[in-house]
């Protein structure tokens, strides 16, 4: 009966972080505007700055970019820091 108390509790805490995950990393809608070089995008709760800068340096194959609403910007022993809103389309470029 302890096995499967363990396996239940463990099932349950994997949905639960799998969830969190998701609702991070994947509520991404995203398309690439060749013409100028930059991306638009916007990003589900949870979002932060670290992860919008990360995938703007992997779209724009660069880490020379800037956001054009100034959502995210980069600090010296900080890294990249902002407050994003989920659902805003956010737009970067780069230079």
């Amino acid at each position: 009966m302890r096995f499967f108390s363990l396996l239940l509790l463990l099932s349950r805490l994997f949905i639960v972080n799998s969830k969190k995950i998701e609702n991070m990393v994947c509520d991404v809608e995203g398309s690439l505007i060749k013409s100028n070089n930059c991306v638009q995008f916007s990003v589900g709760q949870g979002t932060g700055c670290a992860w919008m800068c990360n995938y703007c340096a992997n779209q724009l194959g660069t880490n020379n970019y800037y956001f054009t609403d100034n959502v995210c910007t980069y600090q010296e022993e900080k890294g990249c820091v902002g407050n994003p809103v989920a659902g805003k389309t956010y737009t970067c470029c780069s230079v």
